[in-house]
């Protein structure tokens, strides 16, 4: 199944085992990429040799924070991917978490992760900016 066909499905053809099946391809090749993508990282970061040079010492200090950093958004978005294959043998993906209502195959095709529709990831959004988080 391709972009196209998912966009261009009727609405009573949503989340069926072939777009199922689509999603969920998808996200696993996600996570494989980004599992590769940590493995190189890691072996990046214990190949640090140290530098007398203060400033090669600083840029290289420098150069780990970014990777740990990419890391960490790396480590969070393998949870959410994980979620998001929990919530396709669940039954659940596809649906927003919050009103039930349909993700939309648009959202999900740009955010394969999403479990929340646009309007609730809104609303969502503007609770946690409230609490200041």
């Amino acid at each position: 199944m391709t972009e196209a066909q998912l966009l261009a499905a009727p609405a009573d053809e949503y989340m069926s085992p072939a777009q199922l099946a689509f999603f969920r391809a998808r996200l696993v090749a996600e996570r494989d990429l980004l599992l590769s993508s940590a493995h190189e990282t890691t072996e990046h970061l214990q190949d640090f040799v140290a530098t007398p040079d203060p400033a090669d010492r600083a840029s290289q200090e420098e150069d780990h924070t970014l990777e740990l950093r990419v890391r960490d958004r790396e480590r969070k978005m393998l949870h959410k991917i994980d979620q998001a294959i929990e919530r396709i043998d669940q039954g659940e993906y596809g649906w927003c978490e919050e009103s039930g209502e349909p993700i939309g195959i648009a959202r999900l095709l740009a955010r394969p992760t999403a479990s929340y529709s646009v309007e609730a990831q809104e609303r969502h959004e503007i609770r946690r900016k409230m609490k200041g988080g």
